[in-house]
């Protein structure tokens, strides 16, 4: 029997799933799969250790009630599907329908996207979300990129504030830096950020970090506290050095034609459900995030808070914005927080 290529069957998923789930559910490692008319396919790149799997599958159950059991969803953890580069196309393409993307990977697509990964552009969790949820700041970029290349963000999950973690001793200041390569995403910022900081930025895929620190090919990186956990780093990377360096946030991306093909109330309720899952993500992330920190401190992980690192991190945030459409964004979001009294 001839074989398909990746995007053969992964166009196949989503009808796959939905027979599956027509003939009574079931549930499986990839998600919940409930009794609805159509199963939506949503990749992942984290765990399903990671809180988002979990709040993705809630998101599945919510738009299943929400519509009446016309739509439902299912999770694929781990980058199963493809890599976040490629998701991003086949999401594009139709062949997976929603998939949550970094913000780096979606700056690479559409540089409007800059500002939102600027160092200190957002306050912390609650003034992120609350300019995600706010139309007259996002609305516009968030459908930038459905004329060209079909795909519409509905919002996003935050990925907390964003620290170092290294192999060797613990890190003070620029010097204990000096030299170290450290893992980054693909992104300008991030290559900025760490190289300013004293570091080298090592761009490599997420899923080859652990195995990088191990071998010795990097020395560290940066993550927030739960995936430092949940991808099991403190066993490669005992120092974690608090640098509050961003608040990194991951995009939700939907194909733009499967939303243009509901009808509006089931696409509103896909929206409004959305916007709830985003919401009380904000709060499970509060309470992970010091579950996580609380395990790090079991399990031996020697946590620091330098001072050093502040400035340099608020200069090269603003440095980075040149052009008067990012600045402005950048403004907007801001003048949220001032006005919030963040």
């Amino acid at each position: 029997m001839g074989g398909v290529g990746r995007r053969g069957f992964l166009k196949a998923l989503p009808i796959a799933g939905a027979g599956a789930a027509l003939l009574g559910g079931c549930a499986t490692k990839e998600g919940a799969v409930t009794d609805v008319d159509r199963v939506l396919s949503i990749s992942l790149g984290q765990a399903e250790s990671h809180p988002s799997y979990g709040s993705l599958v809630s998101f599945g159950e919510r738009i299943a009630d929400a519509t009446d059991g016309r739509y439902g969803a299912r999770v694929y953890a781990n980058n199963s599907l493809g890599d976040q580069q490629e998701t991003v196309q086949l999401v594009s393409d139709g062949a997976i329908d929603m998939a949550v993307i970094s913000g780096t990977q979606i700056e690479n697509s559409e540089p409007r996207f800059l500002p939102m990964n600027v160092a200190g552009v957002f306050d912390d969790i609650d003034h992120q979300n609350r300019v995600m949820l706010d139309d007259s700041i996002v609305g516009d970029l968030f459908a930038s990129l459905e004329p060209h290349k079909r795909l519409t963000v509905l919002g996003g999950y935050t990925q907390g504030s964003r620290h170092l973690y290294t192999s060797g001793g613990p890190i003070e200041s620029p010097d204990d830096l000096a030299g170290m390569k450290i893992r980054v995403q693909e992104s300008e910022i991030f290559l900025r950020l760490i190289r300013n900081m004293g570091g080298v930025p090592t761009p490599m895929a997420y899923s080859e970090v652990y195995t990088g620190l191990q071998a010795g090919v990097l020395d560290g990186a940066e993550n927030n506290e739960i995936s430092y956990v949940t991808q099991r780093h403190y066993e490669v990377a005992k120092h974690f050095t608090m640098t509050n360096h961003l608040v990194g946030f991951d995009f939700m991306l939907a194909n733009t034609d499967l939303l243009a093909d509901m009808d509006e109330t089931d696409r509103e309720a896909v929206r409004e459900a959305w916007k709830e899952t985003q919401s009380e993500f904000v709060e499970i992330w509060k309470r992970e995030t010091a579950e996580a920190t609380q395990e790090m401190l079991d399990r031996g992980v020697i946590i620091s808070e330098p001072d050093a690192f502040a400035p340099i991190i608020e200069e090269t945030g603003q440095s980075i914005l040149e052009n008067p459409e990012d600045i402005a964004l950048y403004d907007a979001i801001r003048a949220l927080s001032e006005k919030e009294g963040a």
